[in-house]
């Protein structure tokens, strides 16, 4: 039971300012467009309902949700033509940063990342120099309501499930598998009475890096940020461990 990192911690305390960023519903509505091309009823299509999930849980208003479903799933040249791309590089003080983007133009988003990367001390690397340190797992986030997670009742109900570990948060508790059990991790979880909030696939840094300077932390949590403000960027992972330049 791993403890999240610093950037982790930061992206949470984050996450209702960020909701309200026109960024940040431009790219849900790109993963809902894109999961839509399976099928427009989240009912028998798992990546839309994940993708729904993730947007109702930022705040996109159900209109914009429609709207993203509709051009997925009807002629939509603009959304056929997204695809997924991984970025692999580094931020200052040797943190590795793995980028998720979904792009209709490879060379602008190279180009955007790039220029991120440079701004802010780090630098963009090769595919591979650093997905080895991650691994691909899925995470199922419960949130507490009356009373806080029952780690032992939670236990017990893990032992039933295809579950590699948890992690308790104060608002609630994380459950992780593997990457291929997302949807078995979350209905069951469901089925067993659990307050599922939401769920999706995550990369988990294996290794942790500490920073002790705090003007290299600021440098790198800014690169972090300017890397999530890209409209072509999806997800932000790191392995950022202790950094004083947040409390």
């Amino acid at each position: 039971m791993a403890g999240h990192s610093k950037w982790a911690q930061i992206k949470r305390t984050k996450a209702v300012v960020d909701a309200k960023r026109g960024a940040v519903f431009t790219r849900l509505g790109r993963e809902i467009s894109v999961a839509a091309r399976g099928g427009a009823d989240p009912a028998g299509n798992f990546q839309l309902r994940t993708a729904i999930s993730k947007a109702k849980a930022a705040g996109v208003p159900a209109a914009n949700i429609e709207r993203a479903i509709a051009k997925g799933s009807g002629a939509g040249a603009g959304a056929q033509q997204l695809e997924d791309i991984r970025y692999e590089g580094y931020a200052p003080g040797g943190v590795a940063v793995l980028v998720e983007a979904l792009t209709d133009n490879r060379n602008r988003t190279a180009a955007e990342l790039r220029l991120a990367f440079s701004k802010n001390g780090g630098n963009l690397g090769e595919s591979g120099c650093v997905g080895y340190l991650f691994e691909h797992r899925s995470e199922v986030t419960l949130v507490a309501r009356d009373a806080p997670i029952d780690e032992e009742s939670l236990l017990e109900s893990l032992l039933e499930l295809e579950a590699d570990g948890y992690e308790l948060l104060d608002e609630g508790a994380v459950v992780h598998g593997p990457f291929a059990a997302l949807e078995s991790l979350q209905d069951g979880l469901r089925q067993q009475g659990w307050p599922v909030q939401q769920w999706g696939h995550h990369w988990h840094p294996l290794t942790s890096v500490d920073i002790a300077e705090a003007d290299t932390g600021a440098q790198c949590l800014r690169l972090l940020e300017a890397l999530e403000g890209l409209d072509d960027v999806r997800s932000v992972s790191c392995n950022l461990g202790e950094c004083p330049a947040v409390d």
